[in-house]
């Protein structure tokens, strides 16, 4: 049985995104095809979260190789684009520091369902702790439709440039 939803779907206005993909690149620093996020819906200060999409296309660096004739969105990319959701609300609000946010790791991750080109993934990411300049944890979720995908926890780190391995 999936866990109940962080935001309630028919809550969210899908259409009028409070942030589009120009204002997620000014705080986001993925680029090309590693930008997961097509828009943010939904900004929740008080319960620090977040409500995006990731307007899936035929177009995506994936599809003609995962799966051949059955393009499957990868497991890996379905975090990804989670990953970039509590990402954007960690950097927008300066929760943790550092010059990138990477995984630290993650729990509990089930995938229900497949997702296809020509979905909308809809993403829900939570923070439940907050270590300051240390570590974020959130629950996140993704659904399309009114059906969730996929569900887990994940854990965000600060990362400088001088921690780059030359």
């Amino acid at each position: 049985m999936p866990p109940p939803a962080l935001y309630n779907l028919s809550d969210l206005d899908l259409e009028n995104p409070q942030f589009d993909l120009q204002e997620i690149r000014r705080v986001n620093p993925q680029r090309h095809e590693m930008e997961q996020l097509t828009a943010i819906v939904m900004v929740d200060e008080e319960n620090n979260g977040a409500v995006g999409y990731k307007d899936v296309t035929d177009k995506e660096f994936w599809t003609t190789g995962h799966m051949p004739g059955f393009p499957m969105m990868p497991g890996v990319i379905l975090c990804e684009c989670a990953a970039q959701l509590a990402g954007f609300y960690a950097r927008k609000f300066k929760l943790l520091g550092g010059d990138y946010l990477g995984f630290g790791g993650m729990d509990k991750v089930r995938f229900r369902a497949p997702v296809f080109p020509g979905c909308r993934l809809v993403l829900m990411a939570q923070m439940t702790r907050v270590r300051a300049n240390r570590r974020a944890e959130f629950d996140f979720q993704g659904f399309v439709e009114d059906k969730m995908v996929f569900s887990g926890t994940m854990i965000g780190v600060p990362i400088n440039r001088e921690q780059k391995i030359d």
